[in-house]
């Protein structure tokens, strides 16, 4: 559910908090009229960082297969067995 609250609410910080970690939604906080901020729960933060890393990391990968630019599994695998002894 998004959650839009004016600035001057950020008065009551403790429930402000309790908000941020009873929901996975960001609260947006706006100033006369207009998106100022958004707030949200370190943990939430954390997964959001982590998640955009991964979307970019498949989305590089995703190029590079579209470019050809791979390795073949087998050969790979094997040249690692052989420097490392395993």
């Amino acid at each position: 559910m998004l959650r839009i609250i004016p600035i001057r609410d950020l008065k009551n910080t403790s429930e402000i908090s309790q908000k941020c970690h009873s929901s996975n939604d960001p609260i947006f906080i706006t100033k006369n009229g207009y998106g100022d901020m958004v707030i949200m729960s370190i943990e939430k933060y954390e997964e959001t960082m982590y998640m955009s890393e991964v979307r970019a990391k498949l989305a590089l990968s995703e190029e590079q297969i579209l470019k050809g630019n791979v390795l073949n599994g087998d050969i790979s695998l094997k040249s690692i067995r052989e420097k490392f002894n395993v």
